[in-house]
C-alpha cells in the first residue's frame, strides 16, 4: 500500500508546482505589462505674467493636462485660438487662459477695461502734471485747476475731481514697471458728467494730478461752506435831550430865568 501511495503522491506535487508555476507566471506578466493609458485634454495657459494690453502669441502661451470635461468653460485648447488676442487684463503666470480675459473682436484693451457708465477721457500733461513720471495705470489721483484773473491778476487752485482711476500713461496701460517715465499724456476713468469738468477746467487754465495713496478714501474737495443767515439789527434808540421848560431873559447885564408859560 505505501509503495501504491508513492508515485500519486510524485504526481500530485508535480501538479501543484506546475499550477503556483503558472499562477506565478501570469501575475508577473500582468504586473509588467503598461498600465492602460488614461484620455487627456490639453488645455492653454500663460508662460508668464501678462500685462494688460498684451498681444498674445507662441511664447506667452503654455499648456497643462486635464481630463476631459473637467476644464472650464472657456478655456482654449489650440494656439491658434488664442494668437494675435489682446488682454484686457492682468494674467498672472500659470493662469488658465479664458476668453474673459481677451477683448473682444474689434475692441482695444483699454476700451474693454473700461467700466460700465464710465468714459476713458486723455489729457495732455507735462512731467510735473505727470507726478515727475511716477504715474502708473491703476493708480488714484486727485485732479486740481488753477485758473488766474486776468483783472485781479490772483491766481486760485481747487480740487474738481477726486479719487480718479487712471486707466492709462501715455499709450501704455500696462503696469509691469515701476521705473519713472516721462509723461506726456493720461487717460482718467471718469463719469460723463466727471468728463466735462475736467475739461472745463483745461479749458479755464491749468490741471495738476495729485497721487493718492490707495488706502485714501477721502474726499479732498472742497466742501461748501453753510450758509450763515444774518441777524437783522435793531436801531438803537438815542434819547432826545430833555427839554429845558424856562425861558433866559437878559435885561441888560441882567440874566434871569422864567418858567414857559403855556
Amino acid at each position: 500500500m505505501a509503495r501504491g501511495r508513492g508515485p500519486i503522491l510524485i504526481v500530485s506535487s508535480l501538479l501543484l508546482a506546475g499550477g503556483a508555476a503558472w499562477m506565478a507566471n501570469k501575475w508577473i506578466t500582468a504586473r509588467a505589462m503598461p498600465a492602460q493609458t488614461v484620455s487627456s485634454s490639453r488645455v492653454l495657459t500663460a508662460a508668464m505674467n501678462l500685462p494688460l494690453g498684451t498681444q498674445i502669441s507662441s511664447r506667452h502661451v503654455g499648456s497643462i493636462e486635464m481630463i476631459p470635461g473637467q476644464e472650464p468653460v472657456g478655456t482654449f485648447h489650440d494656439e491658434r485660438d488664442i494668437e494675435g488676442k489682446v488682454t484686457s487684463v492682468n494674467v498672472p503666470a500659470g493662469q488658465l487662459l479664458m476668453a474673459s480675459m481677451f477683448a473682444k473682436e474689434g475692441e482695444s484693451a483699454l476700451a474693454a477695461n473700461v467700466e460700465k457708465d464710465k468714459r476713458a477721457v486723455t489729457v495732455r500733461v507735462d512731467d510735473v502734471i505727470g507726478v515727475a513720471g511716477f504715474l502708473l495705470p491703476g493708480n488714484r489721483v486727485d485732479v486740481v485747476a488753477t485758473r488766474k484773473d486776468e483783472r485781479t491778476q490772483v491766481v486760485t487752485s481747487e480740487t474738481i475731481l477726486n479719487n480718479i482711476k487712471v486707466l492709462a500713461v501715455d499709450q501704455s496701460a500696462a503696469t509691469n514697471s515701476n521705473e519713472p517715465v516721462v509723461v506726456r499724456a493720461v487717460t482718467l476713468e471718469v463719469t460723463p458728467q466727471e468728463a466735462e469738468t475736467l475739461l472745463k477746467g483745461k479749458a479755464a487754465g491749468a490741471i495738476q494730478l495729485a497721487l493718492r495713496n490707495p488706502l485714501d478714501d477721502s474726499d479732498a474737495r472742497h466742501k461748501q461752506p453753510e450758509t450763515v443767515k444774518a441777524v437783522a439789527k435793531l436801531p438803537v434808540k438815542v434819547p432826545a435831550p430833555e427839554r429845558d421848560p424856562s425861558i433866559t431873559v437878559i435885561r441888560g447885564t441882567s440874566i434871569a430865568h422864567e418858567a414857559e408859560r403855556e
